[in-house]
């Protein structure tokens, strides 16, 4: 089974608990004197078996190996990829079984990581998440004052739309977010407008 760590707790001595995000599933799994072992890592894509599934107690992580990516040591990247992925365990908190859609997004990201801006790449990504759950807003009308969005508009957590002056944030063209979220590029965005729309992307999905 292949996965991707997406939270790490330590446990009593060495032990660890990891949360795995899979194909199908996130789930916790419980790894003796997994401190020690540098593949058991935040963010890292593992291949491995699973003991102990009876219920009893907490499934156990078994012969574990990683699946790299050129990125991987790369301080500034790995950093980025960490606050990443560091979103979806508290996203998906309570949920087990689950659609493809979540492992897929993460490994397309993983694989272009290294060859495009990560800012940007968590953008584009957050916009697909938006579009699959159901959860992108009309830019119409200000999510603050209800009022009709005409040129100028920021956007909130979620991407909600708002006049940049009822929540204090820059100014965007409509129509550039417009084209944004419906080509889900960010391609004709300037590095400034990227950065802070990533700014919000990291106060959660």
């Amino acid at each position: 089974m292949k996965g991707f760590v997406v939270a790490l707790r330590r446990a009593k001595n060495e032990d660890s608990i990891a949360t795995v995000l899979s194909e199908k599933s996130i789930r916790s799994y419980y790894r003796f004197f997994g401190a020690r072992h540098s593949i058991l890592q935040l963010g890292h894509l593992i291949d491995f078996e699973i003991e102990g599934e009876d219920g009893r107690f907490m499934p156990r992580l078994r012969n574990l190996s990683q699946i790299g990516f050129p990125w991987l040591r790369d301080r500034s990247r790995l950093m980025l990829w960490h606050n990443f992925i560091k979103l979806f365990e508290p996203h998906l908190r309570d949920t087990e079984e689950l659609d493809s859609f979540y492992f897929d997004l993460l490994l397309n990201a993983a694989r272009k990581w290294h060859k495009q801006n990560p800012k940007r790449i968590t953008i584009e990504s957050y916009i697909s998440l938006l579009k699959f759950e159901g959860r992108l807003y009309p830019l119409e009308t200000c999510y603050i004052c209800e009022q009709s969005i005409e040129k100028d508009i920021s956007l909130m957590r979620a991407f909600k739309p708002a006049h940049p002056q009822c929540i204090y944030a820059s100014p965007l063209q409509k129509i550039q977010v417009e084209n944004m979220l419906q080509d889900n590029t960010t391609i004709h965005l300037d590095d400034e407008d990227v950065s802070n729309l990533y700014n919000v992307v990291m106060k959660g999905f």
